[in-house]
C-alpha cells in the first residue's frame, strides 16, 4: 500500500462525507430557491419576513455543506499523501461533552494533544474506549485525519494550542495509563507477531452443562437436538493465526465497566405477542411513527383553532415536515422494521438452544456491542466461530444499560430459522435469562472480511507493549 486511500474502507468513508456534503449543499439550494419562489409568489398576500424561516434553514444547510465539503478535499489531500498510523488513544472529558484526546506515540512516549474539528456526534464515531486505538494520518503539527480501526468514519483534528492547556490534557491522559497501553499493530506497515496475552483471571470455562427436564426456557443451555448448528470438522486443525479466546477475553475484560443499574423489566416475547414486547416495537420503528404522528396531530389541533393570517405559512412549513417525517417513517416500518422485528422474535422463541461461549467487545466504529462466539468446550487457543452484533439495549445517555454483567460467559443461541440472501442466518443469544436483540445477522468464520472485524475489534499489538514507567512524555 503506497497511501491511506488504498484501505478501502478509508476511500468508502471519504466518498460518504463527500456525498453528504453534495447533498447538504442540493438540499440547501433547493429550500432557499422554494422559499424564495413562494415568497414572491405570494408577496401580496403572505406577511412579511413569512419565508425567514426556511430561507435561514436552506442558509445553514448550504454553508455547512460548503465546509463538509472543504473538510473532505482536505481529507483526501493528506489521505493521498501519508499513511496510516496506529497510536494509543485517550479521550479527555465525559462522554458527549469533550472533543479533545490525546495521541501516544507507538515507538515511545511523545503524545500529541488534539482537538477534533467535527460535531460531538461525528466524534462519537471514532472516540476510542477502554484501551482504545484510533488510526492517524498526518502531521501533529499542523493538523491530520483521524479514524477508528479499520480506516473509518473519519474526522479531522488539530493541535490543541497554548501550553498550559496541552500540559494538563497531556496529564489528565497520562492519568488514565496511556503510557502504559500496548502498542498496536500497525495498519501499513511490516506485520509483527502479537504479543502473547496472559490467561484472564476471570474467563469462565463451562465444562458441564445441566439438562433439564423440559426444554422450554431459552435461558438453559443443552445440547441442540432439532436445530440446524454449524458444521464442525474433524480434521486436524492448523494453528490459529488470528485472535484466540484468551487474547479477546483478556481485551474484553480492559473494555470491561462497572455493572450499572439494572434494565427496565419489559414482556417475555416467549409469552407474549412481539408486538407487547419494547426492545421489539423500537426496533420495529413504532416509537418513531407514533412521533411523527403526534407531531401531525399536533400541527391539525393548531390549524383548527384559526391561526391568524400571519401564522398560515409557518405552520403550513412545521405541517409539511412532519407530514414528511410520518411518511418516511411509516415507510421504513412497513418495509424494515417490521420483517426485522417478526423475524427476531420467531428466533428468540425457537426451542432446543445451542451453547456457546462469548466475549463481549464493543466495535469502535460507534461503540456498538458485539458477541464473539466459541465452541463450548473449546480452549483458550481456540479461534472464534461467529461474530453478532447487537442494539445497545440502554437508554440513549446510558446504551450499555442491561448488556451482560461479565465480559464472557455462556450463552444459548436460537435461531438459524431465517436466512439473509447471502446465507446468514437470524440468531439470537440469550444470556442471564434475557434476550439480546442483535442488529444483524450471525456472521460465520471464514467469510469474506471476519478477519478484518476481529482486528477492528481487538487491535493486534506489538511484541514490546509498554512505555516504561521511567520515560517522561514529551508534547508534540
Amino acid at each position: 500500500m503506497t497511501c491511506a486511500l488504498d484501505v478501502e474502507e478509508t476511500a468508502r468513508a471519504l466518498e460518504r462525507t463527500r456525498r453528504r456534503a453534495v447533498w447538504l449543499i442540493v438540499a440547501g439550494l433547493v429550500t432557499i430557491a422554494v422559499a424564495g419562489g413562494l415568497g414572491l409568489l405570494f408577496a401580496d398576500t403572505w406577511p412579511r419576513g413569512a419565508v425567514n424561516l426556511p430561507l435561514a434553514l436552506g442558509t445553514i444547510s448550504l454553508l455547512g455543506g460548503a465546509a463538509t465539503l472543504f473538510g473532505a478535499r482536505r481529507m483526501r489531500r493528506t489521505l493521498g499523501t501519508g499513511t496510516w498510523s496506529a497510536h494509543p488513544a485517550a479521550t479527555v472529558g465525559g462522554k458527549g461533552h469533550a472533543t479533545s484526546l490525546v495521541l501516544r506515540a507507538p515507538d515511545g512516549p511523545e503524545t500529541w494533544p488534539l482537538a477534533a474539528v467535527a460535531t460531538r456526534q461525528r466524534y462519537e464515531l471514532v472516540r476510542p474506549g477502554p484501551d482504545g486505538v484510533l488510526w492517524w494520518c498526518g502531521d501533529p503539527r499542523v493538523g491530520g485525519v483521524l479514524a477508528a480501526p479499520g480506516g473509518g468514519p473519519l474526522i479531522w483534528a488539530k493541535p490543541l494550542r497554548g501550553e498550559r492547556v496541552r500540559r494538563r490534557i497531556v496529564a489528565l491522559a497520562e492519568a488514565q495509563g496511556l503510557l502504559h497501553r500496548p502498542a498496536p499493530r500497525q495498519p501499513q506497515g511490516p506485520a509483527v507477531e502479537p504479543a502473547h496475552v496472559q490467561e484472564p483471571s476471570v474467563v469462565l470455562e463451562p465444562s458441564v452443562v445441566p439438562e433439564p427436564a423440559h426444554v422450554q426456557d431459552p435461558t438453559v443451555v443443552q445440547a441442540p437436538t432439532a436445530v440446524h448448528e454449524p458444521s464442525v470438522s474433524t480434521d486436524p486443525r492448523p494453528p490459529v493465526s488470528g485472535p484466540t479466546y484468551a487474547v479477546l477475553a483478556a481485551h474484553a475484560q480492559r473494555q470491561a465497566e462497572p455493572p450499572g443499574k439494572a434494565p427496565r423489566p419489559e414482556a417475555d416475547v416467549r409469552e407474549v405477542s412481539w408486538w407487547r414486547v419494547r426492545s421489539l416495537r423500537s426496533i420495529a420503528g413504532v416509537t418513531s411513527v407514533l412521533i411523527a404522528l403526534g407531531f401531525c396531530a399536533a400541527m391539525g389541533a393548531v390549524a383548527l383553532t384559526g391561526p391568524s393570517e400571519r401564522d398560515m405559512p409557518k405552520l403550513f412549513f412545521a405541517g409539511a415536515v412532519s407530514l414528511a417525517g410520518l411518511v418516511f417513517s411509516g415507510y421504513r416500518m412497513l418495509t424494515a422494521g417490521l420483517p426485522t422485528a417478526r423475524v427476531l422474535a420467531r428466533a428468540a422463541t425457537t426451542f432446543t438452544p445451542v451453547p456457546r461461549r462469548y466475549v463481549l467487545l464493543y466495535d469502535p466504529h460507534g461503540g456498538a456491542p458485539v458477541l464473539v462466539f466459541f465452541s463450548m468446550h473449546g480452549g483458550l487457543d481456540e479461534a472464534p466461530e461467529g461474530v453478532l452484533p447487537l442494539v445497545p439495549p440502554g437508554p440513549p445517555k446510558h446504551p450499555r444499560r442491561g448488556l451482560p454483567a461479565l465480559p464472557v460467559g455462556p450463552a444459548g443461541l436460537h435461531g438459524w430459522r431465517d436466512l439473509t440472501r447471502n446465507g446468514d442466518a437470524f440468531v439470537v443469544p440469550w444470556i442471564d435469562g434475557r434476550p439480546l436483540w442483535p442488529s444483524g445477522p450471525y456472521r460465520e468464520a471464514g467469510g469474506k472480511g471476519f478477519p478484518a472485524l476481529l482486528d477492528r475489534l481487538a487491535p493486534p499489538v506489538e511484541a514490546h507493549t509498554s512505555t516504561s514507567s521511567s520515560s517522561k512524555p514529551r508534547i508534540t
